[in-house]
């Protein structure tokens, strides 16, 4: 099979991967805070930033590996299925309707594909994993939270490629503002930014989510207290999801994945309590395994099948 280059976009990297089938051959992170740049400038430059700093970061690889056809991009936002548009992105504020996949490929003069960050990830667990019939639920926690969906070996984005969707389902009435424009949504309680904010209210101190983990990891109660909310939060969104979808495989993946183990038991006891007796005992809740590339892996792969 032909080599291919998958991309993860996140809010402050950019990691770029080689492929050859399953088999990652080389990867490369660029510093790219997005998040910020998105932030702190005018759409029309955020937009031009991203663009020339992404083809800048796959231009550096293609001069390893020019044979390469094949690029695909998981981006975080709502990705419209058919016309490969970002409708809107609420972790890079400003970006509406803008074409990464055409914008991309008229700079680099090759064809580019660009999926949900979330979905690619999801497809690249399927594709790793035992492949279950059924299918997977994949929840992505990082600067924010996404989710994935694959149903019978298919990734399903929706109509409009806002399926699974779910850092944006609301878990706290009138509670914290999110990017989407909603208020309480489950992103903002149970994402490396919402772990910071947690413990930010309760200490007024602001440090990175890794830095409140080793907190906890070292006894300190509001650390723990912000990851154990974050458990809490996560398994009250699931418990909704799985209510309609039925999928019975869910892995964790995602930067903030690493800290699992503080949210594991607060997430077990608000699932157990949440879901409807049919279900309880019957879900397999699991960290990623994959290293993190599924991402890249996903992005690549489907770049081949477009």
């Amino acid at each position: 099979m032909a080599k291919a280059i998958g991309i993860d976009v996140g809010g402050t990297n950019l990691r770029v991967g080689v492929f050859d089938d399953h088999q990652l051959l080389q990867e490369t992170r660029f510093q790219a805070d997005f998040s910020q740049i998105c932030h702190t400038c005018a759409p029309q430059e955020a937009w031009e930033k991203i663009i020339s700093t992404t083809a800048e970061g796959i231009r550096n690889v293609l001069v390893q590996f020019p044979e390469v056809q094949h690029i695909g991009i998981g981006f975080p936002g709502f990705i419209d299925p058919k016309t490969q548009t970002v409708a809107q992105s609420p972790n890079f504020p400003g970006l509406k309707n803008v074409n990464l996949a055409q914008d991309l490929a008229h700079v680099l003069q090759k064809k580019v594909i660009v999926e949900n960050d979330a979905l690619a990830a999801a497809y690249g667990e399927y594709c790793l994993a035992d492949k279950p019939a059924t299918g997977l639920i994949y929840l992505g926690l990082g600067t924010g939270l996404g989710g994935g969906f694959i149903h019978s070996g298919t990734p399903f984005a929706g109509h409009h490629g806002v399926a699974m969707e779910v850092g944006h389902i609301i878990v706290e009435p009138n509670g914290r503002l999110c990017g989407c424009g909603n208020h309480g949504c489950v992103e903002q309680y149970a994402s490396a930014s919402g772990v910071m904010m947690s413990y930010q209210l309760l200490t007024n101190q602001r440090l990175n989510a890794h830095e409140i983990a080793q907190l906890a990891d070292g006894g300190d109660a509001s650390a723990l207290v912000a990851y154990q909310q974050a458990g809490d939060s996560l398994a009250q969104m699931l418990a909704s999801v799985v209510k309609v979808l039925d999928v019975p495989t869910i892995v964790i993946g995602g930067g903030m994945a690493h800290a699992w183990h503080l949210m594991r038991a607060s997430f077990e006891s608000r699932l157990e309590a949440d879901l409807i007796p049919v279900l309880r005992g019957k879900l397999l809740v699991k960290p990623s395994k994959t290293g993190d590339i599924a991402g890249m892996l996903g992005a690549s792969l489907l770049a081949r099948h477009w």
